[in-house]
């Protein structure tokens, strides 16, 4: 099955476990992203779906594996005969993503809890140690002196 999807101003055709370099997402390693943008699905052998200009509900799923920067690229301009130059560079920011699914009704796969593990660990942490100590009572005032204590 392949898709293609739209994002960042490009279209790219993608099968599952492809990895490719898009424009910047803004993600984590790690994260899962989706992609709502889906221009077309097929199959092999068979005829694709078109959408017009999208398909509805069609989704592409994926996992950022990391942020990274293209080649440097040289601006160099000069006017001739006019002592005139100019040289400036430039590096885009990318992100590397690998595909890890394709629907065509838009129920991706449930990714997986990679966050339920930390906090499960917190919590077995948090059992190991002593309970806190409590802070002391704090003392009541000393009640007001009665008349007979007074003489």
């Amino acid at each position: 099955m392949f898709a293609v999807f739209k994002t960042g101003g490009k279209q790219y055709r993608v099968s599952e476990n492809d990895t490719l370099v898009v424009e910047k997402l803004v993600a984590e390693a790690g994260d899962t992203v989706n992609f709502d943008q889906v221009l077309m699905i097929g199959e092999d052998g068979q005829a694709p779906t078109v959408g017009a200009p999208l398909l509805d509900k069609a989704a592409v799923t994926a996992e950022v594996v990391r942020q990274t920067r293209g080649e440097k690229v040289i601006i160099f301009k000069k006017r001739r005969r006019q002592n005139s130059r100019r040289k400036n560079g430039h590096r885009q920011d990318l992100t590397l993503i690998k595909i890890t699914g394709i629907s065509a009704t838009g129920a991706a796969k449930a990714p997986a809890k990679k966050a339920a593990a930390p906090k499960a660990a917190a919590e077995d942490a948090s059992a190991d140690k002593p309970a806190a100590k409590k802070a002391p009572a704090k003392k009541a005032a000393p009640k007001a002196a009665t008349k007979t204590e007074k003489e």
